[in-house]
């Protein structure tokens, strides 16, 4: 089968080349799947380039989100049948034709939804759901200022913030990209370019907002410190900037605000049974109509690297999807 390869770890993405590899086998309580999508996600570039915090040593697949039909069955799997269209997380692996997972936590695809908005879905919102409610308790009323609003962590937090009835204020370096946002539900927009602190304040009667969702890090995440309101929750996401912002701990301490990091995945992995919760959550909302990704494009296996390169240069609105079969 085809795969995408990572052979060494590097900034430029030199080493990553679409590979034959060996078929993998299901073993007990796993499937495989014929991936139809697989979207792009910010840590597949830094898992290839050394610097997310799981570390692989290549040659290894990157790809998180995924999309397909059954193909096969192992022993001991009893709720799925071939030829049946799923959807489901890892932690690598997604960017080929097929994958074997694991059944825990694997979900059958809504009927929906197309192969590349289900494949773009989980690891965006399942994001955003525990930053906003698992982390911030988010509540209706408050303002939620999304940091990096038009990526597909951000637009994520846009429709859920909007969902529990919260006031969203968007954020990002582009005004054509903002427009796009602006459309999809967020009731102010800012851009960076010349700051954000002051018109934050404007927006919220000089309280700043409640909840603040950064992806960005770096100066946004400095500039952030002096725009939240008093017991306000700063959730770290990312740092898609490229630089790691310190906390100089008096400033929390006088405007009383927390600092929250988030990892959904590992999230769910020391919280198990509210790890189920979560998924069962995202994946009810979207059957019931509430939430619906944004696709920005479609490209086949063979332009992967084109689609690491479209993301890391901001480039996307949303989710970019990685389709083998196009």
């Amino acid at each position: 089968m085809k795969a995408l390869v990572c052979s060494s770890l590097t900034d430029d993405f030199a080493d990553i080349r679409v590979e034959d590899v060996d078929l993998p086998e299901p073993g007990f309580g796993e499937v495989r799947i014929r991936i139809r999508a697989t979207s792009l996600n910010f840590p597949d570039i830094l898992l290839c380039q050394g610097k997310y915090q799981l570390k692989l040593e290549p040659p290894f697949t990157p790809g998180m989100d995924i999309s397909g039909e059954i193909d096969a069955v192992g022993e001991g799997v009893e709720d799925f049948v071939v030829g049946e269209a799923v959807v489901g997380g890892m932690r690598f692996g997604g960017f080929a034709e097929f994958a074997v997972v694991s059944t825990e936590g694997l979900q059958k695809k809504p009927s929906h939804l197309s192969f590349a908005e289900a494949a773009a879905y989980q690891v965006a919102y399942l994001t955003a759901y525990v930053a906003l409610v698992r982390r911030a308790n988010l509540q209706a009323g408050e303002t939620l200022l999304v940091h990096g609003a038009s990526g597909g962590v951000g637009m994520a937090a846009i429709d859920i913030g909007k969902l529990l009835g919260a006031t969203v204020i968007a954020t990002g370096g582009s005004d054509a990209k903002l427009q796009r946002v602006l459309a999809y539900g967020a009731d102010q927009v800012i851009n960076t370019e010349n700051g954000f602190r002051e018109q934050v304040k404007a927006l919220t009667g000089g309280r700043g907002a409640d909840v603040i969702y950064d992806p960005v890090g770096g100066d946004i995440f400095d500039e952030s410190m002096r725009c939240i309101n008093f017991d306000g929750r700063l959730l770290i996401i990312g740092f898609t900037s490229g630089r790691i912002a310190s906390v100089p701990t008096n400033i929390p301490l006088i405007k009383g605000f927390s600092v929250m990091g988030v990892r959904a995945g590992e999230y769910g992995r020391q919280f198990p049974e509210k790890g189920a919760e979560n998924l069962q959550t995202i994946w009810d909302w979207v059957r019931e109509g509430k939430t619906r990704p944004y696709v920005h494009a479609e490209l086949p296996l063979s332009q992967s690297v084109d689609g690491f390169r479209m993301l890391q240069q901001r480039e996307v609105i949303g989710k970019l999807v990685i389709c083998p079969d196009r």
